[in-house]
């Protein structure tokens, strides 16, 4: 028995080649950061590892998107969703930050 066609899954959506090379790039680039992250010989190689951890922790988020039959348009709005979390949650921490330095500044 087939498993029933969600309403985001069309006939003119990956292939299974396809939604396993995005799957494998995502994983690789994952990898890549890791070992940019955990050498011991360039600060810069660190910078761009540690850019890397977090644009790969979001990419993973993709993987259970990654299917024979998914539009590739709905794998792009799922990233732009996470995205704008990623922009939101940025936001309120920034703010946070600076309402706790104006907090300290105004408790002396």
């Amino acid at each position: 028995m087939s498993e029933p066609v969600r309403a985001h899954e069309q006939a003119g959506g990956m292939s299974a080649a396809t939604a396993r090379t995005i799957e494998y790039a995502i994983i690789a680039l994952c990898l890549a950061a890791l070992a940019m992250i955990f050498q011991p010989f360039s600060l810069t190689l660190y910078g761009v590892g540690a850019g890397l951890v977090v644009l790969g922790a979001l990419a993973f988020n993709l993987i259970p998107h990654c299917r024979p039959g998914v539009p590739v348009r709905w794998l792009l709005k799922v990233a732009l969703i996470i995205l704008i979390i990623l922009v939101v949650a940025l936001a309120l921490a920034i703010v946070t930050t600076y309402l706790y330095a104006w907090y300290l500044e105004a408790s002396r």
